[in-house]
């Protein structure tokens, strides 16, 4: 039994050593959200009532002529869905690299998900 545990974790360690930051940041991201209970956002599918824990990548205000809008994209590490918050121009807290939990419902728009006006929680920073 102990070889196997050995083995799984030398299988880690050179995982790692050869991973780009990217995919070592990918994997943490997966890791943090699925200990939050959250649900993959490669998983999430139109219609779906979901809760996705992780962090945002671009913020950027859209300003349109009738309906300004916030956008943010929200990566977990599997796939990204994008916050749409209607008739706001800036929302505190909301910024790249800051780490939340979001809830909502799943949308599709472009052929990318989206969350209309998601319910959010700001993780602190660490």
């Amino acid at each position: 039994m102990a070889t196997d545990e050995a083995r799984v974790s030398l299988r880690r360690m050179l995982q790692r050593l050869t991973a780009s930051e990217a995919e070592i940041e990918a994997q943490e991201l997966q890791r943090e959200s699925a200990e939050s209970g959250g649900t993959p956002a490669r998983q999430c599918q139109r219609g779906q009532v979901v809760s996705i824990a992780g962090r945002l990548r671009t913020v950027v205000y859209t300003p349109r002529t009738n309906l300004p809008t916030l956008e943010a994209d929200l990566y977990d590490g599997s796939d990204v869905v994008t916050l749409v918050w209607l008739g706001r121009r800036h929302i505190a807290g909301i910024e790249p690299g800051r780490q939340l939990t979001a809830r909502g419902r799943v949308a599709v728009r472009d052929d990318r998900k989206v969350i209309y006006n998601p319910y959010y929680e700001l993780e602190m920073p660490r």
